[in-house]
């Protein structure tokens, strides 16, 4: 509700954030609900006030040398303005493994304000404070004492009111459709309320494995929504796989982030300037297979745990994990005791294996002795006391304050580099707060993933699409297959000049991995093409940001 005494001489919502600080200060971030980074100067205080939200949706960048104080929410913006270019080795190393840190970037003395954090700078000094973090959940009640039809209503109305308030808009609000769940109760709920079809996008891939395009076609339908489908192919993703890296300033696992950055030029080129979409879903309710699986894990009887835990911890991690033992005897002994995805942690092995071996001799040596999950472990233990949660509720909140933020919320630059906003209902601190409460077994209990959501949401959704399994966004893992358009421009940037120039890369090693390309089994290409995908973005980044 617009405040009467107040007077706005814009139309951007931007302003609001403005006056919200002029009459409560810091405080104001309290009030603010959804995506948001932003600076303020206080004149009258002297102080500089920045924010970013509280799940990291949108990205702050800051370096502070010689008492100025430089921001942007692009690193290129601040070698522009003649921050000194380079790696920050230690960042480079944490995103390498899988584990970003939430406050550094890839690049020497350029900082990240991270995610629920307020950064406020005086003629004293900056410094960084923490206004929101997850909240620890709530001791788990006996499900009988929980009335499930009363919660799955209540989880509709948070859901149906946190989709309401991101189609508030001076421009027409789409969509970015999947057809699986998440996305489609998004559409559907959207179209619920709208006197006029939704505009809805798809990335479709000529790859049947990928293409979900049949699956959102139905949703579309139901919703009564305009349905664009965007296909894109293998030259597609090779011809754009480093315009995505330029723009998302990070490493690519998988061309997802390509077909990503594609998807949202076909947006713009629609006319939309903002779309939802369903991420987050996954980290609300529970949905990915590796939650799920340490979820079952803890609720066994005590008994039949302990001694399958006594059993686990007499296997030596080292015999049946040597990748993961040599990098982090930590996460391999985490391994052996919990009940991991045999394809996640296979994938892991096989790509730690390879990396490692493709490090020059001095970043070895730099990072002997340093586990970097441990490391990464003991310091979100210290800040929230996560070792006394469940084990799931523990990995969750390990995945949202590393990859999640700094990987799959990095998407966010590929959708601002053509200009569109992209929404997210389910990362809603209240919605995320009121489910953190709820019991595990609710969340994560048998049946089908997310099944509360399904639950709540039904109404909006085709019955296909609700009893339909997931499917994460994953583009075709191309870039090992020789002969495909990925594979030679992978070839072509390994075996450049740009990746020779790299510190932290043994180059002879690289082109020996490329000349094996041809004799590479089946079962390891998933894990070598997220290799190759992450060593091509390097090469990118040291040639297009001239590191």
């Amino acid at each position: 509700m617009e405040d009467p005494h107040v007077r706005f001489r814009t139309r951007s919502d931007t302003e609001i954030a403005l006056h919200l600080y002029e009459d409560l200060g810091p405080e104001c971030l309290e009030h603010l609900r959804g995506q948001f980074a932003f600076v303020i100067w206080d004149e009258d205080e002297q102080t500089l006030f920045a924010a970013r939200d509280r799940f990291g949706l949108k990205p702050l960048f800051y370096h502070e040398s010689n008492g100025v104080l430089y921001l942007a929410s692009e690193a290129k913006a601040l070698f522009a303005a003649g921050v000194p270019r380079g790696w920050d080795t230690h960042g480079v190393y944490r995103v390498l493994h899988a584990c970003p840190d939430e406050e550094r970037s890839l690049f020497a003395d350029i900082f990240q304000v991270p995610p629920g954090h307020m950064l406020v700078s005086t003629a004293g000094g900056t410094r960084l404070t923490r206004y929101w973090d997850v909240p620890p959940p709530a001791p788990d009640r006996p499900l009988r004492r929980l009335d499930l039809a009363k919660e799955t209503e209540r989880i509709h109305h948070l859901v149906r009111e946190s989709v309401l308030l991101r189609t508030k808009a001076d421009v027409p609000v789409g969509c970015l459709l999947s057809g699986g769940l998440d996305s489609s109760a998004v559409l559907g709920i959207a179209a619920s309320c709208s006197g006029r079809p939704v505009a809805a996008f798809t990335v479709g891939f000529d790859h049947a494995d990928y293409d979900e395009s049949h699956g959102a076609k139905e949703a579309a339908q139901h919703a009564n929504a305009d349905h664009t489908l965007l296909p894109i192919t293998d030259c597609a993703l090779a011809e754009h796989f480093g315009d995505a890296v330029w723009h998302g300033e990070m490493v690519q696992y998988n061309s997802h982030g390509t077909a990503r950055y594609l998807l949202s030029r076909g947006v713009r080129d629609a006319g939309y300037k903002s779309v939802m979409a369903g991420e987050g879903a996954d980290e609300v309710f529970f949905g990915y297979g590796f939650l799920r699986a340490a979820a079952r894990a803890s609720a066994r009887p005590k008994w039949n745990r302990w001694m399958d835990l006594a059993m686990r911890f007499l296997r030596s991690p080292r015999r049946r994990y040597p990748g993961l033992s040599a990098t982090s005897p930590w996460l391999a002994r985490l391994a052996s005791l919990l009940d991991l995805s045999p394809a996640l942690l296979a994938r892991a092995e096989g790509g730690l294996g390879h990396l490692r071996s493709l490090y020059s001799p001095d970043f070895i040596r730099e990072f002997e002795g340093y586990d970097v999950y441990r490391a990464y472990y003991h310091a979100c233990d210290q800040r929230a006391g996560i070792s006394k949660w469940d084990p799931a509720r523990q990995i969750n909140y390990l995945w949202l304050y590393s990859l999640f933020a700094n990987y799959h919320l990095a998407a966010d630059r590929l959708d601002m580099a053509h200009g569109v906003e992209v929404r997210m209902p389910f990362l809603d601190h209240v919605l995320f707060e009121h489910v953190q409460q709820l019991p595990l077994c609710v969340l994560a209990g048998a049946g089908p993933e997310k099944a509360l959501l399904r639950h709540a949401v039904k109404g909006y959704i085709p019955e296909s699409v609700s009893s339909r399994a997931k499917k994460p966004f994953w583009a075709p893992p191309t870039g090992a297959r020789t002969g495909n358009p990925l594979n030679e421009f992978v070839q072509d940037t390994l075996r450049g000049s740009g990746v020779s120039s790299v510190p932290f890369l043994d180059r002879g090693a690289v082109v020996r991995l490329l000349d094996a390309l041809p004799k590479l089994e089946a079962s390891q290409e998933a894990s070598v093409d997220s290799l190759l995908l992450l060593l091509s973005s390097v090469g990118v980044i040291q040639e297009r940001f001239r590191l």
